[in-house]
């Protein structure tokens, strides 16, 4: 049987009726995985597909997307669950229509609710990806540790051993010795979509907004902001909704420039040299920060 008849039986066993499949609809736009839209006519369901090895990514993809439905702040599609198929792993979730237009103020209100739902501890209770690098989120009691020792650390160490070291790598040291004066303050654990930038947000067509391809952990609320500013696509009217829902602190300004390293150092790493120029030009506008 193929894997597509596989992922169809497993669909049918788990919801407990049977699925056959009418339309199978491939979807692009992604650089890690293959997906596709699944009908049976009546029913439809989104599945992306991988190797056997990176079954661990989907299940935590799916634990992720369950914890952000949890919190009923703004919605995310529902996932089914995972498995192998024919060798290929999946990851098997609700089907939603994103062809609407987001409502921008209302997707700033919702994230600021979903920030408001804490945790006792920074990370996670697994490890998941950003991207397709791994992502560790081993808890902690201090933010700045975790940034430390789980965030920005694994960045500078991938990039040194893929051949970015030299000015980059030393940068990078002195600024690990400087994150308790940037940082400078100290967040809720607040839960966390990871990865927000404009190609993870979209919405139905009565404009709801809604999240996905998460990369969750427990942290400062800033992070996730951070990032809807990093490539754009959300807005002014998302950006005051926020503000207005949660105000932000003046140091902010900083600590964006910080947390989008991260990211930024994860595009080096992923994607090559094109990104080691702006990594650089941050890391020094943060030391410039600190004197």
């Amino acid at each position: 049987m193929s894997e597509w008849g596989l992922i169809a039986e497993w669909i049918g066993a788990t919801t407990g009726e049977p699925f056959r499949i009418q339309r199978n609809r491939p979807i692009g736009g992604g650089c890690i995985n293959t997906a596709a839209a699944l009908s049976d006519g009546r029913r439809a369901f989104f599945v992306k597909l991988n190797t056997p090895e990176r079954l661990g990514m989907f299940e935590a993809e799916s634990e992720g997307l369950a914890a952000l439905a949890a919190a009923r702040a703004i919605r995310v599609p529902a996932p089914l669950g995972t498995g192998v198929a024919a060798h290929r792993s999946f990851l098997v979730m609700e089907l939603l229509d994103l062809g609407g237009r987001l409502d921008g103020a209302l997707a700033g209100r919702q994230l600021a609710e979903l920030h408001r739902v804490s945790a006792e501890r920074f990370g996670w209770h697994r490890d998941n990806t950003i991207g397709s690098t791994p992502q560790s989120n081993t808890p902690c009691d201090d933010w700045v540790d975790f940034w430390r020792e789980h965030r920005l650390g694994p960045q500078l160490a991938i990039a040194a051993a893929n051949g970015y070291g030299g000015r980059l790598l030393t940068a990078g040291e002195r600024l690990m010795g400087r994150l308790e004066a940037l940082i400078g303050h100290r967040p809720p654990p607040s839960i966390l979509h990871g990865d927000l930038w404009g190609g993870n947000i979209g919405a139905t067509p009565d404009g709801q907004p809604v999240i996905f391809d998460p990369a969750v952990y427990h942290g400062d609320r800033e992070t996730d902001l951070a990032m809807t500013e990093l490539f754009g696509g959300f807005g002014s009217a998302f950006q005051a909704a926020y503000r207005e829902a949660w105000p932000l602190d003046p140091d902010y300004a900083i600590r964006k420039i910080l947390y989008n390293l991260y990211h930024i150092l994860n595009h080096l790493n992923l994607f090559g040299g094109g990104y080691l120029s702006q990594s650089q030009a941050m890391i020094e506008r943060l030391l410039a920060e600190t004197g």
